[in-house]
Protein backbone atom coordinates (compact mmCIF):
# COMPACT_ATOMS: atom_id res chain seq x y z
CA UNK A 1 0.00 0.00 0.00
CA UNK A 2 2.88 2.49 0.54
CA UNK A 3 4.45 1.97 -3.05
CA UNK A 4 1.28 1.89 -4.41
CA UNK A 5 0.19 5.34 -2.90
CA UNK A 6 3.76 6.16 -4.17
CA UNK A 7 3.10 5.04 -7.48
CA UNK A 8 -0.68 7.33 -7.83
CA UNK A 9 0.91 9.95 -6.61
CA UNK A 10 3.54 10.18 -8.98
CA UNK A 11 1.60 8.70 -11.91
CA UNK A 12 -1.09 11.55 -11.31
CA UNK A 13 1.34 14.51 -10.21
CA UNK A 14 -0.75 14.90 -7.39
CA UNK A 15 0.19 18.34 -5.36
CA UNK A 16 2.16 18.03 -2.38
CA UNK A 17 -0.07 17.67 0.25
CA UNK A 18 -2.20 15.59 -1.61
CA UNK A 19 0.39 13.40 -2.61
CA UNK A 20 1.67 13.12 0.95
CA UNK A 21 -2.10 12.70 2.51
CA UNK A 22 -2.27 9.86 -0.16
CA UNK A 23 1.24 8.14 0.89
CA UNK A 24 0.27 8.57 4.77
CA UNK A 25 -2.90 6.43 4.05
CA UNK A 26 -0.90 3.67 2.61
CA UNK A 27 1.59 3.96 5.46
CA UNK A 28 -1.23 3.56 8.36
CA UNK A 29 -1.49 0.06 9.87
CA UNK A 30 -4.32 -2.41 9.30
CA UNK A 31 -8.05 -0.73 9.82
CA UNK A 32 -10.20 -2.65 12.69
CA UNK A 33 -13.31 -2.77 10.40
CA UNK A 34 -11.23 -4.99 8.32
CA UNK A 35 -11.86 -7.87 11.25
CA UNK A 36 -15.34 -7.54 10.64
CA UNK A 37 -14.79 -7.54 6.86
CA UNK A 38 -13.05 -11.25 7.50
CA UNK A 39 -16.09 -12.22 9.62
CA UNK A 40 -18.60 -11.44 6.78
CA UNK A 41 -16.48 -12.87 3.65
CA UNK A 42 -15.90 -16.24 5.85
CA UNK A 43 -11.91 -15.46 5.86
CA UNK A 44 -9.54 -16.47 8.84
CA UNK A 45 -10.67 -14.01 11.22
CA UNK A 46 -7.77 -15.16 13.77
CA UNK A 47 -5.31 -13.73 10.92
CA UNK A 48 -7.16 -10.73 10.39
CA UNK A 49 -6.94 -9.76 13.88
CA UNK A 50 -3.47 -10.71 14.58
CA UNK A 51 -2.62 -8.66 11.13
CA UNK A 52 -4.39 -5.74 12.49
CA UNK A 53 -2.91 -6.05 15.77
CA UNK A 54 0.73 -6.55 14.51
CA UNK A 55 0.84 -4.21 11.78
CA UNK A 56 -1.13 -1.54 14.59
CA UNK A 57 1.79 -2.41 17.14
CA UNK A 58 4.25 -1.94 14.59
CA UNK A 59 3.03 1.34 13.43
CA UNK A 60 4.50 3.83 15.42
CA UNK A 61 7.57 3.23 13.86
CA UNK A 62 6.65 2.18 10.72
CA UNK A 63 4.21 4.53 9.95
CA UNK A 64 6.62 7.34 10.25
CA UNK A 65 9.38 5.92 8.72
CA UNK A 66 7.55 4.85 5.76
CA UNK A 67 5.89 8.05 5.07
CA UNK A 68 9.46 10.19 5.70
CA UNK A 69 10.96 7.48 3.28
CA UNK A 70 8.61 7.85 0.46
CA UNK A 71 6.78 11.03 0.57
CA UNK A 72 10.23 13.44 1.40
CA UNK A 73 10.08 14.07 -1.77
CA UNK A 74 6.69 16.67 -1.64
CA UNK A 75 6.99 17.44 1.86
CA UNK A 76 9.17 17.62 4.96
CA UNK A 77 8.46 14.84 7.61
CA UNK A 78 9.71 14.67 10.76
CA UNK A 79 10.05 11.02 11.62
CA UNK A 80 10.58 12.01 15.40
CA UNK A 81 7.43 13.87 15.78
CA UNK A 82 5.19 11.63 14.09
CA UNK A 83 6.52 8.77 15.99
CA UNK A 84 5.06 10.87 18.94
CA UNK A 85 1.77 11.26 17.49
CA UNK A 86 1.43 8.02 16.83
CA UNK A 87 2.19 6.65 20.06
CA UNK A 88 -0.18 9.17 21.61
CA UNK A 89 -2.84 8.13 19.11
CA UNK A 90 -2.49 4.52 18.68
CA UNK A 91 -0.28 3.10 21.85
CA UNK A 92 -1.41 5.26 24.80
CA UNK A 93 -5.40 4.82 24.18
CA UNK A 94 -5.00 1.18 23.88
CA UNK A 95 -2.67 1.11 27.38
CA UNK A 96 -5.46 3.26 29.06
CA UNK A 97 -8.16 0.72 28.14
CA UNK A 98 -6.54 -1.67 29.29
CA UNK A 99 -5.87 -0.38 32.55
CA UNK A 100 -9.47 1.29 33.07
CA UNK A 101 -11.16 -1.92 32.04
CA UNK A 102 -8.93 -3.86 34.50
CA UNK A 103 -9.86 -1.27 37.44
CA UNK A 104 -12.67 0.00 36.56
CA UNK A 105 -14.62 -3.54 35.05
CA UNK A 106 -18.09 -2.64 36.38
CA UNK A 107 -18.69 1.35 35.36
CA UNK A 108 -17.07 0.21 31.92
CA UNK A 109 -19.99 -2.74 31.54
CA UNK A 110 -21.98 0.18 32.49
CA UNK A 111 -21.45 2.46 29.43
CA UNK A 112 -20.30 -0.42 26.68
CA UNK A 113 -22.98 -0.49 24.74
CA UNK A 114 -22.86 3.63 23.88
CA UNK A 115 -19.22 3.18 22.91
CA UNK A 116 -20.15 2.25 19.53
CA UNK A 117 -21.82 5.30 19.16
CA UNK A 118 -19.78 7.80 21.02
CA UNK A 119 -17.34 6.57 18.28
CA UNK A 120 -18.44 6.38 15.46
CA UNK A 121 -20.12 10.81 16.25
CA UNK A 122 -16.59 11.33 16.62
CA UNK A 123 -15.43 9.83 13.40
CA UNK A 124 -18.33 11.88 11.60
CA UNK A 125 -16.83 15.31 13.97
CA UNK A 126 -13.52 14.61 12.46
CA UNK A 127 -14.60 13.86 8.83
CA UNK A 128 -16.87 17.06 8.48
CA UNK A 129 -14.63 19.53 10.07
CA UNK A 130 -11.90 18.14 6.99
CA UNK A 131 -14.58 18.63 4.71
CA UNK A 132 -15.60 21.90 5.95
CA UNK A 133 -11.85 23.41 6.52
CA UNK A 134 -11.15 21.99 2.81
CA UNK A 135 -14.40 22.95 0.80
CA UNK A 136 -12.88 25.11 -1.77
CA UNK A 137 -10.09 22.47 -2.92
CA UNK A 138 -12.41 19.77 -2.76
CA UNK A 139 -14.82 21.87 -5.43
CA UNK A 140 -11.58 21.93 -7.42
CA UNK A 141 -9.71 18.82 -7.25
CA UNK A 142 -12.49 16.25 -5.79
CA UNK A 143 -12.86 13.84 -8.54
CA UNK A 144 -9.10 13.28 -8.86
CA UNK A 145 -8.97 12.58 -5.15
CA UNK A 146 -11.70 10.26 -5.41
CA UNK A 147 -10.11 8.32 -8.43
CA UNK A 148 -6.66 8.14 -6.73
CA UNK A 149 -8.64 6.93 -3.87
CA UNK A 150 -10.67 4.07 -5.35
CA UNK A 151 -7.51 2.94 -7.31
CA UNK A 152 -5.84 2.55 -4.30
CA UNK A 153 -8.15 0.85 -2.41
CA UNK A 154 -9.30 -1.51 -5.46
CA UNK A 155 -5.67 -1.94 -5.94
CA UNK A 156 -4.42 -3.06 -2.79
CA UNK A 157 -7.41 -5.33 -2.61
CA UNK A 158 -6.67 -6.96 -5.89
CA UNK A 159 -2.81 -6.94 -5.36
CA UNK A 160 -3.54 -8.50 -1.41
CA UNK A 161 -5.12 -11.35 -2.78
CA UNK A 162 -3.05 -12.27 -5.60
CA UNK A 163 -0.24 -12.22 -3.65
CA UNK A 164 -1.67 -14.75 -1.25
CA UNK A 165 -2.95 -16.69 -4.35
CA UNK A 166 0.66 -16.60 -6.04
CA UNK A 167 1.82 -18.12 -2.27
CA UNK A 168 -0.76 -20.96 -2.02
CA UNK A 169 -2.60 -19.78 1.47
CA UNK A 170 -6.50 -21.40 1.14
CA UNK A 171 -9.15 -19.61 0.06
CA UNK A 172 -10.08 -18.31 3.15
CA UNK A 173 -6.97 -16.65 3.63
CA UNK A 174 -6.10 -15.10 0.23
CA UNK A 175 -9.86 -13.44 0.94
CA UNK A 176 -8.81 -12.19 4.60
CA UNK A 177 -5.47 -10.74 3.51
CA UNK A 178 -7.27 -9.03 0.45
CA UNK A 179 -9.43 -7.87 3.05
CA UNK A 180 -6.18 -7.13 5.64
CA UNK A 181 -4.14 -5.11 2.69
CA UNK A 182 -6.90 -3.27 1.01
CA UNK A 183 -8.82 -1.72 4.52
CA UNK A 184 -6.39 1.08 6.41
CA UNK A 185 -6.74 2.93 9.80
CA UNK A 186 -7.81 6.42 7.40
CA UNK A 187 -8.97 7.59 11.07
CA UNK A 188 -5.04 7.63 11.78
CA UNK A 189 -3.81 8.95 8.67
CA UNK A 190 -6.50 11.84 9.10
CA UNK A 191 -5.11 13.08 12.54
CA UNK A 192 -1.74 12.89 11.82
CA UNK A 193 -1.59 14.38 8.11
CA UNK A 194 -3.69 17.56 10.12
CA UNK A 195 -0.73 17.59 12.62
CA UNK A 196 2.15 17.18 10.30
CA UNK A 197 1.13 18.54 6.98
CA UNK A 198 -1.85 20.60 6.31
CA UNK A 199 -5.19 20.18 6.05
CA UNK A 200 -5.58 19.40 2.79
CA UNK A 201 -3.26 16.61 3.14
CA UNK A 202 -5.89 14.65 5.69
CA UNK A 203 -8.78 14.58 2.17
CA UNK A 204 -7.90 11.59 0.91
CA UNK A 205 -7.86 10.12 4.80
CA UNK A 206 -11.62 10.78 5.11
CA UNK A 207 -12.40 9.70 1.23
CA UNK A 208 -10.67 6.39 1.90
CA UNK A 209 -12.64 5.81 5.29
CA UNK A 210 -16.01 6.53 3.14
CA UNK A 211 -15.04 4.10 0.49
CA UNK A 212 -13.26 1.52 2.39
CA UNK A 213 -16.26 1.00 4.02
CA UNK A 214 -18.22 0.32 0.79
CA UNK A 215 -16.07 -1.38 -1.16
CA UNK A 216 -15.27 -3.91 1.69
CA UNK A 217 -19.01 -4.85 2.33
CA UNK A 218 -19.47 -5.45 -0.96
CA UNK A 219 -16.78 -7.49 -1.26
CA UNK A 220 -17.18 -9.27 1.71
CA UNK A 221 -20.81 -10.20 0.56
CA UNK A 222 -19.79 -11.21 -2.97
CA UNK A 223 -17.38 -13.69 -1.01
CA UNK A 224 -20.07 -15.49 1.50
CA UNK A 225 -22.30 -15.87 -1.05
CA UNK A 226 -20.19 -17.17 -3.53
CA UNK A 227 -18.93 -19.31 -0.30
CA UNK A 228 -23.02 -20.57 0.21
CA UNK A 229 -22.94 -21.11 -3.12
CA UNK A 230 -19.89 -23.49 -3.27
CA UNK A 231 -21.08 -25.41 -0.08
CA UNK A 232 -24.48 -26.35 -1.71
CA UNK A 233 -22.94 -26.89 -4.88
CA UNK A 234 -20.77 -29.21 -3.40
CA UNK A 235 -23.19 -30.80 -1.06
CA UNK A 236 -25.43 -31.36 -3.93
CA UNK A 237 -22.34 -33.39 -5.32
CA UNK A 238 -21.69 -35.08 -2.56
CA UNK A 239 -25.41 -36.50 -2.47
CA UNK A 240 -25.25 -37.22 -6.67
CA UNK A 241 -22.38 -39.78 -5.82
CA UNK A 242 -23.71 -41.49 -2.83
Amino acid sequence: MPLTAFALAYLFQLPPELAAGVILVGCAPGGTASNVMAFLAKGNVALSVSATAVSTLLAPIMTPFLTWLLASRWMDVSFWTMFVSVVQVVLLPIVLGILVQYFFHKQVNKVISVLPLVSVIGIVGVASAVVAVNRDALFTNGLLIFLVVLLHNCLGLFIGFWVAKLLRLNYSDQKTISIEVGMQNSGLASSLATVHFAPLAAVPSVIFSVWHNISGPILATYWSRKGEADAQVATEDKSIKS
